[in-house]
């Protein structure tokens, strides 16, 4: 790869396999390096570019110069008698040859319909010339000392912000422009070493040297090139005067490449006058700088045939993938099949749900804290005004923030700060609903006429048990009924978050060593479920619709135990959790701090207090003058009453939950997914989603045949350059 016909040949093979697989198959982070030119406005950044090309040009960028990066393929072509200059279509990415005055037109135009804004998208432009450095380079747009105004500001940071991701690029040589000068004061090369402080990417290139002769003396010459101590020693850099001309004349453009060589002879003639070392005359002049630049682009250039031989590899194992799983999805929408083809994959992940809420380590997809868990949920019941439930358990509390403060410190639910998902989840979501119930209240401002009224006309109409059944009935039904509406809210929300933790986790089974534990089917119906959206759309509502149905079956059931338990609840008390609640003194209702005082007792205390409710009906008084105390004793007994229903209903709902929500969710749902029908629209989608996937699978065949020429190219090459050295 020493000559010139073999570094051109490298040059153009890796810059045509890089423009093939970003533009035809879209893929932009690619393993090559380049070189690109970063500097101040008028520091000589375009005269250099001329002097690698061999001629005159002048790229019109308007009034605020170039906002986008111009790819510049120079090529080194013995022999020819002019220059050929071609820009890449940017849609089509065909090379068009052109004139030079079209393609400066082109490349203006480029820069002019960015209007104020910046854009990384290049410009690409390629010339082949005898007089030309055979290379490639990145021309950058230069870094802007002040602006006028607001605007022109927003433009300079906006540029700064583009050359300065492309300097952050391990890849990309930085070729530094500064004009000659003190080291110290190089605002450039300041910005070079904040990126690459050892400088192992940077060459400095300082231009307009001839300027600086007479500074440079026999004595200081060798510290100038040095750097006065500013520069590392292990800095590359060069000194250099190009070509120029008299403001108001036009250079001949037969004259240019001569006067590039007149003023590179010049350079070398000054500096040997001074005496400097030989070892530094190789860095002086444009020959040495462009001999330079040639031997180092083909060593980084020879360097990348192997990364970018992996890259293409990496892509043919990815395509070939791809085509497998999109034929897959092709053959399993035949409309012949479909309708089976989605049962099967709603089938497998009603099997998926099972294991997920069974527990599965190291499952990263949809874990949550307790708060997160909450916020989202009472958000999500905000977007969709929902008012058919209580959203927080007591009205004193201040806020959501007020409760999740109680759960996480006072009551210390277990897990809170622990981001799970599946079965733990589901645990701390009857830790959290239990603790909610528990703060139900009923109102006690129960009168002396609503006494009455309850018991009826005489004293001896009913007994007090039926009065204490009514006034339940009355008061406390309906605030417990809104908190069992918000338990089975909570756990159909937590239900419907898990979809995307079984994707996950079917996802995740392919190449897994687990993978044998479970059906074959999970990672390949998987890929169906993520690449169709007909698909994943009739599962996912199948399954939102299962959610739904066990809510409202949920809820049904508490209703009838609530109405049945309200109808006679001594029976239902039998072997209820008794704390002592409000046995002595008046009845009031409780605040919120003794109310949560009461929660942790009334967990941890069950005892039976049927025998005590009986001794609390005996005490209360029947005589007609006694009506007072027999009324404020109803009161009491009505709070008591409830107090151990309540604890009775708490102590019960994660049985409720696991018997009536849980289990069908896990047992009938894949009877559900069996039971998927296919609509005529349902169908439709299906067609043009076929359609739409015959064209992908064409499309994939291609960048694998991309890929495949590519790969030979370059393998070709190489055994080529492996066969000239072993000559």
């Amino acid at each position: 790869m020493a000559g010139v016909g073999s570094r051109s040949e490298l040059l153009n093979l890796l810059g045509d396999v890089k423009a093939r697989v970003q533009d035809k198959i879209g893929i932009v982070d690619f393993p090559m390096p380049q070189f690109i030119l970063i500097g101040k406005q008028s520091v000589g950044k375009s005269r250099l570019i001329e002097a690698l090309a061999g001629e005159t040009f002048n790229f019109i960028s308007g009034t605020l110069g170039s906002r986008r990066p111009t790819i510049l393929e120079f090529r080194n072509v013995v022999g020819s008698k002019n220059s050929r200059w071609f820009v890449r279509d940017r849609q089509t990415g065909h090379w068009n040859e052109h004139e030079v005055s079209k393609v400066m037109q082109l490349v203006g135009d480029a820069h002019e319909e960015l209007g104020e804004t910046v854009s990384p998208e290049p410009i690409c432009v390629r010339v082949q010339s005898p007089a030309c450095v055979d290379m490639q380079i990145v021309d950058l747009p230069g870094f802007r000392d002040f602006a006028l105004d607001q605007t022109k500001q927003e433009l300079c940071t906006r540029i700064e912000e583009l050359v300065m991701t492309f300097m952050r690029d391990p890849r990309n040589v930085m070729l530094c422009v500064e004009q000659c000068g003190d080291a110290a004061t190089m605002s450039t090369l300041g910005k070079c070493r904040q990126i690459d402080p050892k400088f192992q990417r940077t060459i400095l290139v300082r231009t307009k040297l001839d300027k600086y002769y007479t500074d440079l003396t026999k004595e200081n010459v060798n510290q100038w090139v040095d750097g006065f101590g500013d520069l590392p020693e292990n800095l590359v850099r060069f000194a250099l005067t190009l070509p120029w001309w008299q403001d108001g004349e036009l250079c001949p453009a037969e004259t240019f490449v001569k006067m590039r060589d007149d003023f590179n002879q010049k350079d070398q003639a000054e500096m040997r006058d001074r005496q400097l070392k030989n070892e530094y005359m190789q860095t002086i002049g444009f020959q040495s700088f462009g001999a330079y630049m040639e031997k180092k682009i083909e060593h980084m250039f020879a360097d990348a045939i192997n990364p970018v031989l992996d890259k293409l590899r990496e892509l043919k194992t990815k395509y070939t993938s791809k085509e497998q799983s999109l034929q897959t999805e092709f053959e399993e929408t035949d409309p012949h099949r479909i309708l089976s083809t989605t049962r099967e994959c709603g089938i497998s992940f009603a099997s998926a749900l099972r294991s997920v809420m069974e527990g599965i380590p190291n499952l990263k997809t949809g874990r949550m804290t307790l708060e997160k868990e909450l916020k989202e949920f009472h958000e999500y019941h905000k977007k969709l005004s929902s008012d058919h439930f209580q959203m927080l358990p007591s009205e004193d509390f201040m806020g959501l923030d007020d409760y999740i403060d109680y759960l996480q410190n006072d009551i210390q639910i277990g897990a809170s700060d622990a981001e799970v998902n599946g079965g733990a989840q589901f645990r701390r979501v009857m830790a959290e609903v239990e603790i909610f119930l528990r703060f139900s209240e009923i109102a006690v401002e129960t009168k002396k006429r609503d006494v009455i009224q309850a018991r009826g006309v005489s004293m001896s109409s009913l007994t007090w048990r039926d009065v204490v059944v009514k006034l339940l009935s009355n008061e406390a039904h309906l605030p417990l009924q809104r908190r069992v509406q918000y338990v089975g809210e909570r756990i159909k929300w937590f239900f419907q978050i898990q979809k995307d933790s079984v994707i996950d986790f079917m996802s995740s089974l392919e190449g897994n060593p687990s993978e044998k534990m479970y059906s074959s089917l999970l990672p390949k119906n998987v890929k169906l479920i993520k690449q169709n959206e007909m698909i994943k759309h009739l599962v996912f509502s199948t399954y939102d619709q299962a959610c739904q149905r066990q809510l409202n079956q949920f809820i049904e059931l508490f209703d009838n135990m609530l109405t049945s338990t309200f109808a006679n609840p001594w029976v239902f008390l039998k072997g209820a959790t008794y704390n002592g609640y409000a046995e002595d003194g008046d009845a009031a209702l409780p605040s919120l701090d003794e109310t949560k005082d009461r929660i942790p007792k009334e967990i941890q205390s069950r005892s039976s207090i049927e025998s005590k409710l009986s001794e609390w009906l005996l005490g209360i008084p029947t005589d007609s003058h006694q009506i007072d105390e027999a009324v404020d004793k109803v009161q009491m007994l009505v709070l008591k009453t409830y107090s151990f229903i309540r604890s009775q209903v708490c102590d019960q709902v994660e049985l409720f939950a696991e018997s009536f929500f849980k289990l069908p969710m896990l047992r009938r749902l894949e009877e559900d997914m069996n039971r998927i029908a296919l609509s005529e629209q349902d169908k439709a989608n299906y067609k043009a989603r076929r359609e739409r996937l015959e064209g992908d699978v064409i499309k994939v065949r291609e960048n694998l045949k991309e890929v495949a020429d590519c790969t030979e190219r370059l393998q070709a090459f190489k055994l080529k350059c492996q066969a000239q050295r072993s000559r």
